[in-house]
């Protein structure tokens, strides 16, 4: 209860700023910082990009469509003459794109401070798969960006030890990780298969829930590695947009006023990437979920540390069987998830794929 009210105030919380604090609020001067933020297109993303390029970060925009990104380049450089800014192609759904992509920027001999994964995508239509045979919000929102991570993060490293700088992932994720109750590999095994009815926010809340698990998993694994880079996970908040009415009247400018306070405007929305990718407050703090700029509880199943180690390993067998040649598609995501899946599942699938003996 608290916490909604001081939401809906926009108080302050620990960190000094709160819901209705904006990206360049929380920012100040980055200096010679070189940032990857994909998503950067269009939304939170673009502010992103747009607030970090003005503080002086070299940006990097990963994007599908060219043109998009270089209207947001010629945006930010329009604000800031000055402003760094480099445009690469990259769809996060297709494997195969984002290593070209990786094998690009690496090529540039460029540093690596700052890695935002905020690249979403919510599919309001039937049951899609990638070019990999994965299910396209997974790939899209998870997928992609744990290969990305994992390709970019020895540069990282290697930046972070070179100049003395910690280095920082952002995911962004979302509150709807906690919708998803259950297997969330039994769900994707199944729903591939076209096994289940295919429910849009399901999948959505299941590649958000894995964006939080990825980052309690590799927080872990990079403090291991004794890399001087942390990496947390976000809920930026619903974004206001232009609200359309039918008619007009009391009841209803009630409700669109009681709505407006509830959501966020863009600046507002990309605060918290800001904040934890850039403030000195967030120096050496990993592994954690932040909302409004402060740090927030995930929801019990994010924090599960079997299940943070289980994704990961299914995410290393998707890529390494997607990367294998003489597959079909759609085997190199079932397979490795059938493997993965709880012991009685496994069985059913089993025998649900076993051809069926003719009768004597």
């Amino acid at each position: 209860m608290l916490r909604a009210v001081r939401y809906l105030l926009g108080s302050p919380g620990a960190s000094g700023f709160g819901s209705r604090s904006t990206a360049e609020e929380v920012t100040r001067d980055l200096g010679a910082t070189t940032a990857i933020i994909t998503g950067a297109t269009s939304g939170i993303g673009a502010e992103t990009a747009r607030v970090l390029a003005k503080r002086g970060a070299r940006v990097v925009i990963p994007a599908r469509s060219a043109k998009a990104a270089e209207d947001v380049r010629a945006r930010i450089v329009a604000e800031c003459p000055a402003a760094d800014v480099l445009v690469l192609p990259l769809d996060l759904s297709s494997l195969a794109s984002v290593r070209a992509f990786a094998d690009r920027f690496l090529a540039l001999g460029l540093p690596l401070h700052l890695l935002i994964n905020n690249a979403g995508k919510f599919s309001h239509g039937q049951l899609a798969l990638s070019e990999d045979g994965v299910e396209m919000t997974f790939a899209t929102n998870y997928l992609g960006h744990f290969l990305l991570t994992k390709l970019l993060a020895g540069r990282m490293a290697e930046t972070a030890a070179a100049t003395g700088v910690q280095g920082r992932i952002v995911n962004v994720s979302s509150s709807v990780h906690g919708w998803f109750a259950g297997d969330w590999a039994e769900y994707l095994h199944l729903v591939t298969r076209r096994k289940i009815p295919y429910d849009a926010t399901q999948a959505y809340a299941v590649s958000k829930l894995a964006n939080v698990l990825h980052t309690r998993e590799l927080a872990a694994r990079l403090q291991e590695m004794g890399a001087n880079v942390t990496v947390n996970c976000v809920h930026p908040g619903i974004v206001r947009t232009r609200l359309n009415r039918d008619r007009d009247g009391v009841l209803t400018d009630l409700v669109f006023l009681l709505l407006s306070k509830l959501l966020k405007t863009i600046p507002q929305a990309a605060a918290t990437t800001c904040y934890v990718a850039a403030h000195p407050r967030v120096a050496g703090v990993s592994g954690r979920y932040f909302a409004d700029c402060n740090e927030a509880l995930p929801s019990p199943a994010a924090t599960d540390r079997h299940e943070t180690a289980r994704l990961w390993r299914v995410s290393e067998a998707i890529i390494d069987g997607c990367t294998s040649t003489g597959q079909p598609q759609q085997d190199c995501t079932t397979a490795p998830l059938l493997r993965f899946l709880p012991a009685q599942t496994q069985s059913q699938a089993g025998a649900a794929s076993s051809p069926r003996r003719r009768a004597c």
